[in-house]
């Protein structure tokens, strides 16, 4: 299953709701602002550690670059992907829960 977040782990818990509902080895895309969960040095940075050794842990390259956001800086295990690789994930992983 494909668990996709866009929103901010800093205004919303829909993140944090994904991370404990979760089944281990489902995947989860970060896309629009969901994206600063994966940076490293914030306060979501061990959640974001800890994900990534239960699941496939993505974020969105394209929402990465609008943000500003370094791919470097991110959190080891956090893989980026294009918009043709959230399409694989979507045919791969399916069916996807989206967490609002």
């Amino acid at each position: 299953m494909l668990h996709t977040v866009n929103k901010s782990p800093f205004e919303r818990n829909a993140l944090e709701a994904c991370l404990n509902r979760a089944a281990s080895g489902a995947a989860i895309l970060l896309y629009e602002d969901a994206v600063y969960a994966a940076m490293q040095g914030t306060s979501f940075a061990d959640a974001m550690h800890g994900a990534a050794s239960r699941f496939e842990v993505y974020a969105l390259g394209p929402d990465l670059a609008a943000r500003g956001v370094d791919p470097a800086k991110l959190v080891d295990g956090v893989r980026v992907v294009d918009y043709g690789g959230f399409v694989d994930l979507v045919a791969e992983k399916g069916p996807v829960q989206a967490w609002l």
